[in-house]
């Protein structure tokens, strides 16, 4: 599977954005797929995971209010949209797949392929 995170950009405050993520690959539709974010001078955090099938979605605490994941698997794509965007969301924003598709993982350890990474800045 290869992944291609878009959508980043410069948005103020409140504003909105939808980040995009392209699969190519077979095991795309039998994935579970995530969202991670790095921000500036910390660790990478899961935000959000959505799995094949049901389409069932996981979270981080901190994502739980103004992200949603979902998925399009006609497109071969993995949307995170995020709404009410604050500074604190600055970061590089990464896709990941996780090919064997059995139970979410919150940690990067348990996805086997990454996006390149997708730039989010938010002014105040």
């Amino acid at each position: 599977v290869q992944l291609q995170a878009s959508g980043g950009g410069l948005v103020q405050a409140g504003g909105s954005l939808t980040l995009s993520c392209a699969a190519s690959g077979r095991s795309f539709s039998t994935s579970i797929l995530g969202w991670f974010r790095r921000a500036p001078g910390k660790e990478r955090e899961f935000v959000a995971a959505i799995k094949p099938g049901d389409h069932s979605t996981n979270y981080a605490d901190s994502a739980k209010d103004r992200f949603t994941i979902y998925r399009d698997n006609a497109q071969n794509t993995v949307y995170l949209q995020i709404d009410n965007l604050k500074p604190e969301d600055t970061a590089v924003y990464y896709c990941a797949a996780d090919t064997y598709g059995i139970r979410v993982h919150t940690s990067p350890r348990g996805y086997d392929y990454w996006g390149q990474g997708t730039q989010v800045t938010v002014s105040s």
